[in-house]
């Protein structure tokens, strides 16, 4: 969320900003508000200061004899005025706050500046696509014929999007997540967590899910809890109304969890296989920084994402964001896109986001240089690290075999009790 204040102090530039986000904005309706409730302030404190004026009068008043009636109806009416301003206030306060809870965060200065993916721009390539010399098929068919994921039968028993993983399939999964936190760990210094899967509609609101995004949310009916979309959600809000030490900082969380998603806005797309799921396994990063350190702790973590692509020998790229394709919560944000032979284009596989203080101020997570010192909120990041369906999708894809199995990376073989290929059993 942004600073009320510094919309008001800087809204030419912020508006410039914002708008380079290509949204729609509430930005001159959050100033006629703001400049409404502070005239209405100024007019209570005149109320205010008339009604102590007036009470301070009555005792002499009536040391003097004279009748105080019409002073204690008048303090009656300056009472009511007072009342009813408050009604205002309260209401014009939410208002204000339903504005900023749905205003993204301003775009760093040198994020580039475009309407959509297109604008986004290519930072760094690692590996190169093989030249099969097969017709190589796609991830979905590929786990079929091996036994190893059946998207039928998850259909059947819950609905789309949904898969059963089967014998080194179900390894694989519990396997890559191990590989994953184990190299946050020992390479990277991320401490290892488990969260609840389960959250309330304020940690929902602290990290930016809602109100605006809803829609994706499985929400748990008569009550308030929702299925995490991400493990950012509960990791991010550990520190929800508290306030660090800056010596605690930095703070990395390393998390593995199922994610839920609706996927509302997005009908029609990438239907078949893994790359789209309403539940799917990830592990996450999440960091909390100071100010000066959270541009260099971002680039860190895109790093430790791209370490896994590569223990993984999986050809991928980073792509810097746009304005226009940054989510709600990022002021800056890195996505990793793995190559994909069925698509023959790279798709994501991780986001790395810089989230400045626009997740603190709605979680309410502060920090403190000193005992004298003024409490400041902390940045935080978040990152996949990575999206274990999706790796599972490119493993199959880009090390299939001719003979129709999948040769797997070295690094998998402890996590896999030395399995280095997946036959048809």
């Amino acid at each position: 969320m942004l600073d009320i204040k510094y919309i008001r102090n800087n809204f030419q530039e912020v508006k410039r900003r914002l708008e380079t986000r290509h949204e729609n904005l509430q930005l001159d309706d959050l100033l006629l508000l703001d400049n409404n409730r502070r005239a209405i302030l100024q007019k209570v404190e005149q109320l205010k200061k008339l009604r102590n004026e007036v009470s301070k009068s009555v005792p002499r008043l009536k040391k003097e004899g004279r009748e105080t009636s019409e002073v204690f109806i008048q303090m009656r009416e300056v009472g009511q005025q007072i009342q009813q301003y408050d009604i205002e206030l309260k209401n014009i306060d939410n208002s204000i706050q339903n504005i900023l809870l749905m205003t993204p965060n301003l775009p760093d200065d040198d994020v580039p500046i475009g309407p959509n993916e297109e604008h986004n721009v290519e930072i760094k390539k690692w590996g190169t696509p093989q030249n099969f010399s097969f017709n190589p098929k796609a991830h979905w068919d590929i786990g079929t014929d091996l036994g190893i994921l059946d998207f039928e039968t998850a259909s059947k028993i819950t609905g789309s999007r949904f898969t059963f993983f089967y014998g080194l399939g179900a390894r694989l999964v519990r396997g890559l997540a191990a590989m994953m936190i184990e190299l946050h760990v020992q390479m990277h210094g991320y401490t290892e967590v488990l969260p609840p899967y389960l959250v309330n509609s304020a940690s929902m609101t602290g990290t930016g899910q809602l109100p605006k995004f809803a829609e994706d949310a499985f929400k748990i009916e008569g009550q308030d809890y929702y299925l995490i979309p991400t493990a950012e959600v509960p990791v991010t809000n550990r520190f929800r109304d508290e306030i660090l030490d800056v010596k605690q900082l930095p703070i990395k969380y390393c998390a593995y969890s199922a994610c839920f998603r609706a996927e509302a806005g997005a009908a029609g797309r990438d239907t078949r296989g893994l790359i789209r799921q309403h539940q799917f396994d990830k592990v996450e990063m999440v960091n909390f920084t100071t100010p000066e350190d959270s541009p260099e702790a971002l680039n860190q973590m895109v790093k430790a994402a791209g370490n896994v692509l590569e223990a993984l020998e999986l050809p991928y790229r980073i792509i810097e964001m746009c304005t226009g394709d940054l989510g709600i919560s990022a002021a800056k944000k890195f996505d990793l896109e793995v190559w994909m032979p069925s698509y023959g284009r790279y798709v994501e596989i991780s986001s790395c986001s810089n989230c400045r203080t626009y997740q603190s101020r709605r979680a309410n997570v502060k920090f403190k240089r000193g005992k004298k010192a003024k409490t400041e909120y902390v940045h935080t990041l978040n990152g996949s690290g990575l999206a274990i369906g999706r790796c599972i999708a490119a493993l199959l894809e880009n090390h299939q075999q001719a003979d129709g199995s999948v040769k797997l990376p070295e690094s998998l073989a402890y996590y896999l009790n030395g399995a280095t290929h997946i036959i048809k059993s």
